[in-house]
């Protein structure tokens, strides 16, 4: 690639030349890695022989600890090909639906929204409200925003499925208890994506007043946009208080994500029929319980890591939950 670099053709496109060089830089420094391992193991090597020969037991505690060290190294590499998906290292686009429970669920809604923010926030990155449908009384009917930041999507996708919370209800004269459900969409940004692409005789886009709670018009200029994709029926809507051309912009992020989410779930869908395996389109029972009363205890159910510091969590420290996640997925491929 480098002697294709010094071609002045390999420049005529430059956006794709700037791929490449990228892609070039990643696998410089995955090589430089694995050779640099390799030569402190024959170091190494080269130590525990000489020590055996002459009978030295004096470099015994250093060679284990240097041992120590390059496992360490080598299970960290491990954890990272969890996230070596083909759009790990994208944009996530994450969307949050409340379930069945009106009032309850949709400030369910709003609570995960504010965790997921405060999680992208600790980590540097940025994020950008795409569309926010408000509640009817409190929190949220759904979100959707983009976060950006290195493996963004390769970390979010962890949390995709149902979430459940057990509280007392704060909206409740008898401060009874209540179970609300909500719903988290994952999606990797497909901006520009090669792989998906869109004709302007595909799309029916229509514009109409956005509505804040209980349906009222809240604007006199018909801004909100629904973007209809005729030959797969996805409809997406964005009506944010901006301008027509803002939400149709953030419309089509939308669409392209959920265009590039069903190319993926074709291919998953094809792979499991070579396999044999069955693979389900369905959402399922929910992946992680929150539990505020009657006592304090947050379960993800698929990998069975708990902790009872609730607060925490929902104050977006998620790492040690994703995490698990991604480390029972390793070999499960």
């Amino acid at each position: 690639m480098e002697e294709l670099a010094g071609e002045p053709q390999f420049w005529d496109d430059p956006k794709e030349a700037q791929q490449k060089m990228q892609q070039l830089a990643k696998l410089k420094d995955q090589a430089g890695f694995w050779r640099d391992l390799e030569s402190r193991a024959s170091t190494l090597l080269e130590l525990v022989d000489l020590a055996l020969e002459e009978g030295d037991h004096s470099l015994e505690e250093q060679l284990e600890a240097e041992v120590g060290d390059i496992r360490s190294t080598l299970s960290a590499k491990e954890f990272e090909l969890t996230l070596s998906g083909p759009y790990d290292n994208r944009a996530a686009i994450l969307s949050v639906h409340a379930g069945a429970g009106g009032t309850e669920s949709q400030d369910w809604a709003e609570m995960l929204l504010r965790m997921y923010l405060r999680w992208a926030e600790g980590r540097r990155f940025t994020t950008e409200m795409l569309d926010v449908s408000q509640g009817d009384e409190a929190g949220l009917k759904s979100a959707t925003a983009e976060v950006t930041g290195e493996y963004a999507y390769g970390y979010l996708k962890a949390e995709r499925g149902v979430h459940r919370l057990v509280r007392l209800s704060p909206f409740d004269a008898n401060h009874s208890r209540h179970t609300s459900f909500a719903l988290i969409e994952v999606l990797p940004a497909a901006e520009e994506d090669p792989e998906v692409s869109v004709r302007p005789d595909e799309l029916k886009v229509e514009f109409y007043r956005s509505s804040g709670p209980g349906g009222q018009n809240v604007q006199k200029v018909a801004s909100a946009v629904r973007i209809t994709h005729l030959s797969t029926g996805i409809v997406v809507t964005c009506q944010n208080e901006r301008s027509q051309h803002q939400n149709r912009e953030f419309a089509m992020k939308i669409l392209m994500a959920r265009l590039l989410e069903r190319q993926m779930e074709e291919k998953a869908l094809e792979v499991a029929k070579l396999k044999g395996k069955h693979v389900s389109a369905e959402w399922g029972n929910q992946i992680r319980s929150y539990v505020l009363h009657p006592y304090q205890m947050i379960k993800d159910h698929r990998t069975g890591h708990q902790t009872s510091n609730t607060q925490g969590t929902l104050d977006g420290n998620l790492d040690e939950f994703l995490n698990a996640y991604l480390a029972s997925t390793i070999g499960s491929a």
